[in-house]
Formats: C-alpha cells, sequence, structure tokens
C-alpha cells in the first residue's frame, strides 16, 4: 500500500473527502486491498485520473450552471464533483435534448474531442413538429446552409429520413442548439430531440439516467 500521506492525497484528488478526513480513513482501516485492488470501504475505488464516463441524459437537465434547471452533475456520486483534475461535460446537450453525454477529467481528451478540428460525428434523432418536404438530404449534405446570424456555412451534415416526421442527423460541428436551427432554417420545428451516437460509441442498454465508466475498448473506439 502507498505510504499513507501519499494514499491520502490520492484518495482526496478522487473526491472521497479531505487529506485529513483520507488520513483518518486510513487509520481506521477503511482502505484495504493492495496495488490495482484498493477498496474503500469495501468498494473498488473510482478511476484514477483520466476517468471518461457516459450518461444516458434525460430531459430536463441542464450542463451549465448558467442555466436554469437541474444540473446534469446531480445524476451522478457527490464524490465525482470534488475529484482533482476537476470532472467536465464533453461538449454540452441543452435541458430538453436527451441521450449521450459524456463526461471526464482528462483535460486534452476534452479539447481535442469539443475542438472545431476533431470532426467528431455527433448522430441526432429528431421528432418533427410537421412533416419532412423532401429536400432537407441534399440542403444539409450541401455544405451551403447557412443559420441565421451567422457568417460561415456550415460544414456537409447526412440526414436519413426514419419517418414522415423523424430523422437522423449526423453532424461534425457543435454549435449552439444546431440540429434545431437546421431544421428551423428549413421552416420545421423539433419537438424532440436525442443523441444517439458521439463518435464510434452508443448507448447500448444504458437506461436513462443511468451512468458508466468507459471500458478501454471503449475508449479505443472513442480514440482515446
Amino acid at each position: 500500500m502507498k505510504p499513507d500521506r501519499q494514499l491520502a492525497k490520492y484518495l482526496a484528488n478522487l473526491g472521497y473527502g479531505s487529506r485529513k478526513e483520507m488520513e483518518a480513513a486510513i487509520r481506521a482501516g477503511r482502505i484495504t486491498g493492495t496495488g490495482d485492488d484498493l477498496r474503500f470501504d469495501g468498494d473498488p475505488l473510482d478511476p484514477a485520473p483520466g476517468m471518461v464516463l457516459m450518461l444516458n441524459k434525460p430531459a430536463g437537465f441542464t450542463c451549465s450552471r448558467a442555466d436554469q434547471g437541474r444540473l446534469v452533475y446531480e445524476l451522478l456520486p457527490p464524490r465525482f464533483l470534488q475529484r482533482s483534475p476537476p470532472l467536465s461535460t464533453v461538449g454540452r446537450l441543452d435541458a430538453d435534448t436527451t441521450g449521450l453525454l459524456l463526461f471526464t477529467d482528462d483535460g486534452k481528451l476534452l479539447h481535442r474531442l469539443i475542438s472545431p478540428k476533431s470532426s467528431t460525428e455527433k448522430t441526432y434523432e429528431a421528432t418533427l413538429a410537421r412533416p419532412l418536404e423532401g429536400h432537407e438530404t441534399e440542403l444539409f449534405a450541401s455544405g451551403d446552409l447557412m443559420l441565421r446570424g451567422e457568417e460561415k456555412p456550415l460544414l456537409p451534415a447526412r440526414l436519413e429520413v426514419t419517418g414522415e416526421r423523424s430523422a437522423r442527423l449526423t453532424i461534425t460541428e457543435g454549435r449552439y442548439h444546431q440540429v434545431r436551427r437546421m431544421f428551423a432554417a428549413t421552416g420545421n420545428h423539433v419537438e424532440a430531440l436525442h443523441r444517439a451516437r458521439f463518435g464510434a460509441l452508443e448507448l447500448g442498454g444504458l437506461p436513462e439516467g443511468e451512468w458508466r465508466v468507459l471500458a478501454e475498448d471503449d475508449l479505443a473506439r472513442l480514440g482515446a
């Protein structure tokens, strides 16, 4: 086992408590195991810094304290907010959008995934207020669509029509409310929006409101 001070600092950085609290926990025998099998009160330790986790975000939760509503962090263990480095969302989903949301405490990975240069694909399932008119696929793929108030056209995006008023849209950018604004530009309105895929990652059977830490094969698909 690591020397007490070093271990206490490590546990504090994982968010379990202050260094003094962790030193007391060590003395009380609450930390057991050795090496990669250290446990806190019998439970495996949370992953070391560099953690990436996936949440199936429900509606009604926001990603920023600047927005009204409950925060997505409320769906995670409270200690996760005490980690150092801090845990942050990889991009944002607005309060009404559901689906795949990633978190990480790896700053380099975070910036790489949200960088405009990354070209990471994000796929959304949209339910629309009115039937599609048939020209949307070509318009979104053209690379010529301009959103109101912007000076640069959108990069080409793929639209798959899945029903009279439903479609899957894959984009490589992350502009403000981009999917909703794209359909608004065609005179339609998004009634429900769900992110089904981020890069090569999908939610699989992860229930709404639940989260899981990404395994090594998940990280490989993410390019981490």
